[in-house]
Parts: C-alpha cells; sequence; structure tokens
C-alpha cells in the first residue's frame, strides 16, 4: 500500500499535467509540478492557477511549484507531461542524474517524428532500462480537473508496476485499468490524433452524423492495423485507448485536434491556425509519423492519408470525404 508521503512528480505544466497534478493533490499527496519557463511558474505560483492551460480551476497549496528539475527530481515518482516532439529534450536533462529507484510514468500522447518512436521507447533509448508504464485513454484534462467520471489503461511489462501506478491515480472518479501492451497502449492514444483532424474537418466541412460514424468506424479500423503491424494487440484497441480514446477526441467540443480540423474543414490554412493556438496540437506532427509508418509497413491508412495530404500537401478538405468513401478496401474487417 503506497503513502501519501510518496514523493511524485509531474513534469509538464499544460493541461494534462497539471490535471494529473490536482488529482494528486486531492487524494493527498504533495506532487511537485515542474514547468520549463520559470517565469510562468512564478505566475502560476502567485495566482494559484493555471491560467494559460487550465483556467479557473484552482490549485491548492500541497501543490508544489516548480521550474528547478534538480527539486522536481526528488520524487520516486516521476510523471512524464511534456509534449511528445519535446520528451527527448526533456528526458536528456535527467540521464545524468541518479535515477536509481525511481519509476517512470508516461503520460504524453505521440510518436516522435524523427525516429517514429512512442514515448516509452524514446525513454528507454535515453535512460536505459528503467521502471516504466504508461497512460492513456479517453481524457478531457478539464473534464477530469471538474471530477467528471472518467478512466483509462494503464499498461507496463512489469505487473507490480502497472499495479502501484493504478493505485496511485486511482479515484472516486477516475478508474485505471491495466495492461500489458504498452505499444498498443500509446499507439492508439498517438493515432486516434490524427483521426480526430479528419473528424474537425468533416464537422467544419457541414457534414452530418453518419459520415461522422463512419469516419469512427473506419479510423478505428486504421489504427488497428497499424498496431498489428508493429507488434501491438489488436484487441487493444477495442478498449479504452483505443475505441474509448477516439471517440472522445473526435467528438469532444474541448479536443484541440478536433477544433484544429474543424477550422481546416473551413477553409483556413493550418500555419494561420497555429499562429493563434498556444497549446500544442498533437496530430499534426502525429500525422507525419504515421505518414511514414504506413508506408514502413505497407499499411492501408486512407484516412491518416487524406489528413497529411490536405496538411502538408495542400489538397482541399474534401479528400478526407473520398478517402472514407474510396479506401480502396472492400472486406470491411481489412
Amino acid at each position: 500500500m503506497l503513502h501519501k508521503d510518496t514523493k511524485i512528480s509531474v513534469l509538464g505544466d499544460g493541461g494534462w499535467g497539471t490535471t494529473l497534478s490536482l488529482l494528486l493533490a486531492g487524494k493527498g499527496y504533495h506532487p511537485r509540478l515542474w514547468g520549463a519557463f520559470p517565469i510562468y511558474v512564478e505566475e502560476m505560483r502567485k495566482k494559484r492557477e493555471n491560467f494559460k492551460f487550465l483556467p479557473g480551476l484552482h490549485i491548492p497549496e500541497n501543490l508544489l511549484l516548480t521550474s528547478n528539475l534538480t527539486e522536481a527530481l526528488a520524487s520516486e515518482y516521476l510523471v512524464l507531461a511534456v509534449p511528445s516532439q519535446f520528451m527527448r529534450a526533456v528526458v536528456r536533462r535527467l540521464k545524468k542524474r541518479g535515477l536509481a529507484g525511481k519509476t517512470f510514468v508516461v503520460v504524453a500522447k505521440g510518436i516522435e517524428t524523427r525516429s517514429l518512436k512512442v514515448m516509452s521507447q524514446v525513454v528507454r533509448e535515453v535512460l536505459g532500462p528503467v521502471k516504466l508504464a504508461v497512460l492513456s485513454g479517453p481524457n478531457i484534462a478539464r473534464e477530469i480537473a471538474l471530477k467528471m467520471p472518467a478512466a483509462a489503461s494503464v499498461a507496463s511489462d512489469d505487473r507490480a508496476t502497472a499495479k502501484r501506478v493504478r493505485e496511485i491515480f486511482s479515484s472516486e472518479y477516475f478508474t485505471l485499468f491495466e495492461s500489458s501492451d504498452m505499444l498498443g497502449v500509446q499507439l492508439g492514444g498517438s493515432v486516434k490524433n490524427v483521426i480526430a483532424l479528419c473528424a474537425g474537418m468533416v464537422e467544419g466541412m457541414g457534414l452530418g452524423s453518419n459520415t461522422r460514424a463512419l469516419l469512427l468506424a473506419r479510423g478505428l479500423a486504421e489504427m488497428a492495423r497499424l498496431g498489428e503491424a508493429m507488434g501491438a494487440k489488436r484487441e487493444t484497441f477495442m478498449g479504452l485507448s483505443g475505441l474509448g480514446d477516439l471517440a472522445t477526441t473526435c467528438l469532444s467540443p474541448h479536443s484541440r485536434n478536433r477544433s484544429l480540423g474543424c477550422e481546416i474543414g473551413k477553409g483556413k490554412k493550418l500555419n494561420e491556425i497555429l499562429k493563434e493556438t498556444e497549446m500544442v496540437v498533437e496530430g499534426v506532427e502525429t500525422a507525419k509519423a504515421v505518414h511514414r509508418l504506413a508506408k514502413k509497413y505497407r499499411i492501408a491508412m486512407p484516412i491518416s492519408e487524406a489528413v497529411y495530404k490536405i496538411l502538408f500537401e495542400h489538397e482541399k478538405p474534401e479528400l478526407a470525404v473520398k478517402a472514407l468513401l474510396n479506401s480502396g478496401l472492400r472486406r470491411e474487417l481489412d
């Protein structure tokens, strides 16, 4: 049984990192929340609010805010919540420090564009065979911060580690289910962001529920097809980190990926939207990685390919609809 004096640090003060820190503080822990920008961390400390990424939510006194990485690393559990494309740079800063006995919990969703690795692979490539778990699911940060019921998957190649992480984060409104498929859980949480961009495009074009249902079904098939080719378990994509996360991200008005896709569907350019967006939209970079993975594994991913072409090759959003209707596949379960 874990004690409330167990030291936990969350690296990354975005909406999700802050939400998990609030959850831990609410359970009686004294978590540290680390941010990379000292001026902003000091503003949060004064206002007791993450006014950029989780406005309106009070930060209690037992949630310690810091921009000092050494201070943050004085914990047994390190929760990695920095955006996926910055993960390697942050983890490299940890490499020369004492990491014996520490457990890492990856909560960032994404695939590193250069290496095509999921975040657990990036962490272990840099740090070696550390204890590690990944947490992913249909988790809109604000809803969980408001204590609306939600659940997620926690996966590890060590059952005891998965159990301990589940115990730390489970609460009366947040349930975790254990899995051994770290790759599948991470791929589901990453690729669904690309499908959610397409969901937004469909909405922005004014199309209806039938089209969105088609997108969800065929998007799930794409995710599972890629995962299976890469060595993940197909059934993982039918669970919280696959179907559950896909549905939430495609349908929620709070989804950054869906919202960006909606603007594309209305005719705005990607660069214009990103200039106006403070938060990282993970699906944009993930679309590049998925495009390369589909080619590498020779997997048909017409929806993801259409998103890539719309974002980066100046194709019209209508291409997304063509991809849905004319995928080249004739058997539904292919």
